[in-house]
């Protein structure tokens, strides 16, 4: 497995404290990852010095405290349709210098030509098949399927048990649901979302949203 970055033994810090924090956590925690701490302003809002086992930092000023030289960071904010928090997060921090380690879990299937990119997160019983590329701060969750020669843009979810079938291309924020299929040879755009069981099997263009067999409904962000 070809990657950018791995935690090279460096401690680690969870942004947030939410689902895939917790999901995150374990992933670390089985992996043997040294976990410096947790930053999640909800969790300093409410006085709370430890979370989960771990010690709360504070929220996003503590990372301020930090070296980005000597210290990996986990988004641990989980990505939402319409939602910016994660990519925000990740830009944010980035910027300053801090690395995103790709993580995958050991229960996971990558074949070894798989490219992983900064802060790529790949959960437990995900497949990922030869030659897929998977772009920076995405999302393959939990028993997800992306198979051979797939092009994963940045900042993009394949969603719990979704499946991508051979040389489809995911644009930059695009959002595949849960359960849902992309049939190979196809497109998906930026920012495009492919819903909760829907079965894509024609190109989907940017800022479209497919919902099962409906035709495609096209969304501007934030609107």
């Amino acid at each position: 497995m070809r990657k950018t970055s791995d935690s090279n033994g460096m401690p680690l810090v969870i942004l947030g404290a939410g689902g895939h924090a917790k999901v995150l956590l374990s992933l670390a925690q089985i992996l043997g990852l040294n976990i410096h701490g947790i930053c999640a302003p909800e969790l300093r809002e409410q006085g709370i010095g430890q979370w989960r086992g771990c010690k709360v930092l504070g929220g996003d000023e503590a990372l301020e405290m930090l070296d980005p030289a000597g210290v990996g960071l986990v988004n641990g904010i989980g990505q939402l349709v319409g939602s910016t928090a994660r990519r925000t997060v990740y830009e944010r921090f980035a910027a300053k210098g801090f690395h995103f380690p790709a993580l995958k879990h050991p229960a996971a299937w990558v074949d070894p030509s798989v490219f992983l990119d900064e802060g790529s997160q790949v959960m437990a019983g995900a497949i990922i098949q030869a030659d897929a590329v998977i772009g920076i701060n995405s999302i393959i969750n939990t028993r997800a399927s992306v198979d051979h020669d797939c092009l994963i843009g940045s900042h993009v979810h394949i969603a719990p048990a979704a499946t991508l079938c051979g040389n489809v291309q995911v644009g930059d924020r695009a959002f595949i649901a849960c359960n849902a299929t992309v049939i190979q040879g196809i497109d998906v755009g930026n920012d495009a979302v492919v819903g909760a069981g829907a079965v894509l099997v024609r190109d989907l263009a940017a800022h479209n949203i497919m919902f099962g067999s409906r035709a495609p409904i096209r969304f501007v962000p934030g609107e």
